[in-house]
């Protein structure tokens, strides 16, 4: 029997139309546009605001825009997996919204949190369930609502986080193209360092944890940092080695968009010049598990079949994850 692979064929994503940019920001807490700027590199961010809606309603945009830009009939999907670190609710899942109204009625779906990194977790999670033999089509999506959990007084956050929604379907493949190979860590040493206090069964929420605002994120952001750097470059410094790769062969470094000083230090250590990494933090800001997918979308039309892309996240815990793939498909019209 030959190998299966796991080849992207689809991407998607959706940005709600609300702008919340630096000016606005400046309105909230003591900060500036260069203060910002020179920190992160975030002039606005996307920010839901329609009652009532939340990350299921952006991963169904998503997900529906790729199925019509795609021709996909959803009845054909056999799996939807969802990285969301902001669900609608503790349950049911997410995923379970968004497969019922995209019309995804033959799907079986999960859930799959691990912070930031939680979509490159769930991109190689589906993939195995790809290269199985038993399934044929799972759209792996990631959607936050991040404005959720962001507290309005908190000048050290407020800037970073954006909403949005990004998905990918994978399908089974002879060809060497696809997820070809993944490197994951946890360490759990960052606990304390990037946290919501409260809401989960340790802290429940009371009347004294929405007093203390237990329920935002909570953030250090030099031990991060630190953190983030080492360890992104050095999972995308692995996956090279495994799969000797130079500098040279890289098409595209696909980084996820929490800090542009970060992206520019792992883009330094990978020795590949910054015009071959996607960067879309000025203008969406820190989506969370949803930025890589974003930016596989909004790159897909530059995208060539076989161009060699490295995918690295970081996030709370500490996780974080570099994925080696290959692109499937020529741009599309």
């Amino acid at each position: 029997m030959n190998k299966i692979n796991a080849a992207i064929t689809a991407v998607g994503a959706y940005l709600p139309e609300d702008r919340f940019t630096n000016a606005d920001i400046e309105k909230l807490v003591d900060t500036s546009e260069e203060w910002i700027m020179t920190r992160v590199g975030i002039k606005e961010r996307r920010v839901l605001k329609v009652p009532g809606k939340g990350a299921s309603y952006l991963a169904i945009q998503a997900v529906n825009n790729m199925l019509k830009k795609h021709n996909i009939d959803p009845k054909s999907i056999d799996g939807v997996i969802l990285a969301t670190n902001t669900p609608d609710y503790h349950f049911p899942t997410s995923s379970s919204v968004v497969a019922y109204e995209t019309g995804c009625t033959n799907a079986f779906t999960f859930d799959l949190q691990s912070a930031c990194p939680s979509w490159l977790y769930a991109l190689e999670t589906g993939s195995n369930y790809i290269r199985s033999g038993r399934y044929k089509r799972i759209i792996v999506a990631a959607a936050e609502k991040m404005s959720a959990v962001v507290d309005p007084q908190d000048r050290n956050t407020i800037p970073l986080f954006g909403d949005g929604s990004g998905c990918a379907l994978l399908e089974p493949t002879e060809e060497e193209v696809g997820v070809l190979d993944a490197v994951m860590h946890t360490n759990g040493v960052g606990r304390s360092n990037l946290i919501m206090k409260s809401g989960g069964s340790v802290s429940p929420a009371t009347h004294e944890t929405v007093d203390r605002r237990e329920h935002f994120v909570y953030q250090e952001g030099k031990v991060v940092f630190k953190h983030a750097v080492i360890d992104m470059s050095r999972s995308c410094g692995e996956i090279m080695r495994r799969n000797n790769l130079t500098k040279d062969d890289i098409n595209w470094v696909v980084p996820h968009q929490a800090n542009l000083r970060i992206i520019d230090a792992v883009a330094r250590y990978m020795e590949v010049p910054i015009e071959k990494v996607m960067i879309n933090i000025e203008k969406y800001g820190n989506t969370s598990s949803a930025t890589i997918p974003i930016c596989l979308w909004e790159w897909e039309n530059k995208l060539h079949k076989g161009d060699n892309l490295v995918l690295t996240s970081f996030g709370a815990g500490f996780t974080w994850a570099a994925i080696y793939l290959k692109w499937a498909y020529d741009p599309k019209n």
